[in-house]
């Protein structure tokens, strides 16, 4: 009789706290003391929120493009140089880290592409495996509102699910999640661990975790970013105007861990920095599956069906005169 050996739980880590904003290698020191932290409690995988390095851009939402078109220059200006360049190997500490820790971690960048152009930046969550490889790279599909003035639009290439030791992890980044053929499309690789950084918070985020959890059977890791006025660096561009509050919670952050069928075991971290703890059974995620499967038998693939293009690029010609 052939027995095959058992997956066993791992622990994970969803980190809460604020990058050094605008600062490459400083949020990169901070994310590898944190990945410390984590190990330190056991986690051998580690999520970090939305963009975190160097930051997520909040001041789209509070500048306006006309009025304040110097001031937002100067601080795109700031997040170009500090944005994370991957062939220049910008993420090598955090890779080093990974690989020191035996950890695998997702983590949330601006992307500068220097492959087409310098100028143009992606929201990009990265997979780096315990060996310090990277294993997936994923550019938010579809940029929210006022954030289409800060990145271009991504393409279905990362759009994976990728085996790891923690057990199959996809992830989607934001709004994303509530695009229901892109959440379909990693059910039907067989997610068991579904990453969604954010910079979304409040009850409705979290009740979208929990029904993503119950809907596509798998552990949810909805990793938030909690942030006060005085958490944003005194070099920050005009802070005292943009970040008036130094005591205000302007993201309270309400990061979350999720079992596979909707219930909470861990947060909502509201208001507070710290990191989320969770044993995570990957075999639980397909257990769970006997009773609802959204990508086979309860899905109808006899009546649905979904392509996904992963050779087309985003609809920029870079190459054109």
């Amino acid at each position: 009789m052939l027995k095959t050996k058992k997956a066993s739980p791992h622990r994970v880590a969803v980190v809460q706290h604020p990058p050094v904003l605008l600062h490459r290698e400083k949020t990169i020191k901070r994310g590898v003391e944190l990945m410390d932290e984590a190990a330190a409690g056991g986690a051998r995988f580690v999520s970090f929120p939305e963009t975190w390095l160097p930051g997520y851009p909040e001041w789209v939402w509070r500048l306006r493009p006309g009025d304040d078109y110097e001031l937002t220059g100067k601080i795109h200006a700031r997040l170009l140089e500090n944005a994370v360049d991957l062939k220049a190997g910008h993420l090598k500490p955090i890779q080093a880290a990974a690989r020191r820790l035996k950890q695998t971690v997702s983590i949330g960048v601006h992307e500068r592409d220097s492959e087409f152009s310098r100028g143009t930046l992606y929201n990009t969550v990265v997979l780096i495996g315990p060996d310090g490889e990277v294993l997936n790279r994923h550019r938010k599909l579809m940029p929210t509102n006022p954030e289409r003035m800060v990145w271009g639009v991504g393409d279905a290439r990362g759009l994976r699910v990728i085996e790891t030791p923690a057990g199959r992890v996809g992830s989607l980044i934001c709004w994303e999640n509530y695009m229901p053929l892109a959440r379909f499309s990693l059910f039907a690789q067989g997610c068991e661990v579904y990453v969604a950084p954010t910079w979304d918070a409040g009850s409705t985020w979290v009740s979208t975790m929990r029904h993503i959890a119950a809907e596509g059977r798998c552990w949810v890791l909805g990793n938030g970013t909690a942030m006060r006025g005085k958490d944003v660096p005194a070099d920050f561009p005009d802070r005292a105007r943009i970040f008036p509050d130094l005591e205000d919670w302007f993201n309270p952050g309400d990061s979350v861990i999720v079992a596979p069928d909707g219930k909470l075991v861990a947060g909502p971290l509201h208001e507070k920095h710290g990191i989320l703890f969770a044993d995570c059974d990957p075999e639980r995620a397909s257990a769970a599956k006997r009773t609802l499967d959204v990508a086979g038998h309860y899905g109808r693939p006899d009546i649905f069906r979904l392509e996904v293009n992963r050779e087309a690029r985003p609809p920029v010609d870079f190459g054109s005169g």
